[in-house]
């Protein structure tokens, strides 16, 4: 019986390998990616490193800095010089035109207001060049190397380029912050009057992940470009871009992130939908380890017991096919000479969880109990570490032994009778 198990076991997770490397995903776009949003693993690539012009996809980074430097009740007043540097969409802000931050995030982030984006720049970063170095010292901080910005829009320019690897990056920071979040999942929204428009501006969002009925190709079905479980992130485009989309979405626990640039037509959005359903079907987020898990016995020396039972300080999470769930391997690096006293909660080694030779996970083992000193190693040291003394009372006691030697050779002397000659 349990040899069949074993064979069911085995027969399965080769199944399920094959199900998951042999599927071949179609992808119209020369460059894209997918990542789960939780551990930043990477599920597809499509030459996800390849230098493109990332067009509104950009504003992501400026949403980022706004959040993160910025007050959403902040009065903006846009000055001339937004509005002279505005090209393409806009919401037709004038000079002297107050609005809030939070109000000028949601015209950048749905229908991809580049003014908005300028004014934001200016009230965060003090000036446009100071607002685009942040952004770049922004993109390095979150791993996107290979991203260089020139502007807060991303109307384009030969040096303004990014990949889709590092826009998957910026895009899952974007999505960690709760506002940009919750502006993103919006479809409509409504700007009221100002001190310069007397009339409401309605905006709606351009990503057709969240509402379109549109029919898009997928895998020779046609289907609407609305994706159960998206809410996000920024569409992009220019004529040299042609049409990006960063996208996430999230169903039964499990949260992606998709990167597609440079598709043609509605390419951007059946590539998405490949890539997620592609996320979805084959992986999983499992536990590989759990909160308050045991690890091992860690050795103790000097202590009155041997060893202390480690424990794990968190839940390990990574998203898995169910063949690589049975190839996840344990490492334990107990603490090197481990030693009494311990105290409950210590740290007493780490744990690292394997796959495939690469680290996916991992944690501190802590202890589960005190472990007190052995009294008798406590008497041991104390002498030990009191050594000169001993060498010091031996010294005086052989010192002491000779004297007396010396003294008993001289009274023997006297006692013994002189010799009488003839």
């Amino acid at each position: 019986m349990k040899k069949l198990v074993i064979m069911i076991l085995v027969l399965a997770s080769l199944l399920n390998t094959y199900t998951v490397f042999a599927e071949n995903i179609s992808l119209s776009a020369p460059s894209s990616i997918l990542i789960d949003f939780d551990t930043g693993k990477i599920l597809y690539d499509n030459n996800s490193s390849m230098k493109l012009y990332p067009a509104s996809t950009t504003k992501m980074m400026t949403a980022i800095l706004a959040v993160e430097k910025g007050n959403l009740q902040d009065i903006v007043t846009v000055d001339q010089e937004v509005v002279s540097l505005t090209k393409g969409s806009h919401i037709a802000l004038e000079p002297g035109e107050q609005l809030t931050l939070e109000q000028l995030l949601y015209a950048m982030m749905l229908p991809s207001a580049n003014d908005a984006a300028l004014a934001i720049a200016k009230h965060i970063g003090g000036s446009v060049d100071n607002f685009v170095r942040m952004m770049n010292e922004r993109a390095r901080e979150l791993g996107a190397t290979d991203t260089n910005f020139v502007n807060p829009n991303g109307l384009h320019n030969d040096e303004h380029i990014s990949t889709a690897h590092d826009l998957a990056l910026i895009g899952r920071r974007a999505m960690e912050l709760e506002t940009i979040r919750s502006i993103v999942s919006t479809v409509t929204y409504e700007i009221p009057p100002t001190n310069k428009k007397a009339e409401t501006r309605y905006i709606k969002i351009t990503n057709k992940l969240l509402y379109s009925t549109e029919k898009i190709d997928v895998n020779g079905v046609l289907v609407n470009a609305k994706y159960e479980g998206a809410s996000g992130i920024k569409t992009g485009y220019t004529s040299e871009a042609m049409n990006c989309l960063v996208s996430y979405a999230e169903r039964n626990d499990q949260r992606l992130v998709a990167a597609v640039l440079k598709a043609e037509g509605n390419g951007s959005y059946s590539d998405t939908h490949k890539l997620l359903n592609y996320g979805f079907s084959n992986f999983q987020n499992k536990a590989i380890a759990n909160f308050n898990e045991y690890i091992d016995n860690i050795p103790v020396s000097q202590g009155v017991v041997p060893f202390v039972a480690g424990i794990l300080d968190r839940d390990v999470i990574y998203p898995v096919s169910g063949s690589d769930a049975f190839m996840v391997e344990k490492k334990i690096n107990p603490v090197a000479d481990l030693r009494a006293p311990v105290e409950k909660g210590q740290i007493i080694g780490t744990v690292d969880y394997v796959l495939n030779g690469k680290i996916i996970g991992g944690g501190n083992v802590i202890a589960t109990s005190d472990v007190e000193i052995d009294p008798m190693t406590k008497l041991h040291n104390r002498i030990l570490s009191k050594w000169y003394l001993f060498v010091f009372g031996l010294l005086i006691l052989l010192r002491a032994y000779a004297l007396n030697r010396k003294k008993s050779r001289k009274k023997s002397r006297r006692r013994t009778p002189s010799t009488i000659r003839f």
